[in-house]
């Protein structure tokens, strides 16, 4: 997509060789016109899947779910980072992941009452990298027996291993931006 990869050279800043941020577009501030497209490339890509459901973790990713979810036509189903008070532990599936960006673990959690067999759902999230968080949300689809219909991914960083991963277990990966390289020097992509 080349607008994105346009905003992300443009507006990315390069915190080191793994770190790319980009929070005054994607997911502190948040181009609305730009988060309508990338939905649109999402539904697009997705829509002979039959989804059901959109599903994400919060909160880098709700922005381009929502606008994936709205493009399909379907409800789009957030994961908790955190426990609240109102969650009743008791009907949820949750598991523990690792945070790459934060390097800490946390436990992932959604509502069981919100997923089924039912369901074929596409995951969307803002960054992969190691994949820790979308095979989080994936073991807690295979859980409550939901099917997985792919996973889109606004940045991929290419230069780790998230996508084998993902694609070990046939899941379809879906990448708006595959960034090869994080340097000083600039940002450079796969394609």
């Amino acid at each position: 997509m080349d607008l994105l990869k346009e905003k992300i050279k443009n507006d990315g800043i390069v915190i080191n060789e793994n770190v790319l941020k980009v929070d005054n577009f994607l997911n502190h501030q948040v181009d609305t016109k730009l988060m309508d497209l990338i939905g649109k490339e999402f539904a697009d890509y997705f829509k002979s899947k039959n989804i059901t459901k959109v599903v994400t973790i919060e909160s880098s990713g709700i922005a381009p779910a929502y606008a994936a979810a709205l493009k399909l036509d379907v409800p789009l189903v957030i994961f908790k980072k955190q426990s609240s008070a109102i969650l009743d532990t008791e009907t949820t599936i949750q598991t523990p992941v690792h945070s790459f960006t934060k390097n800490t673990d946390y436990v992932l959690m959604a509502s069981k009452k919100y997923l089924s067999e039912n369901d074929n759902i596409l995951i969307i999230d803002d960054f992969l990298a190691n994949g820790q968080a979308a095979l989080g949300a994936y073991r807690i689809l295979k859980e409550a027996g939901s099917s997985v219909a792919g996973i889109g991914i606004v940045i991929e960083k290419s230069f780790q291993d998230g996508r084998k991963k993902l694609e070990d277990l046939g899941l379809d990966v879906y990448s708006l931006a595959r960034v090869s390289k994080i340097s000083s020097d600039g940002i450079e992509f796969l394609n």
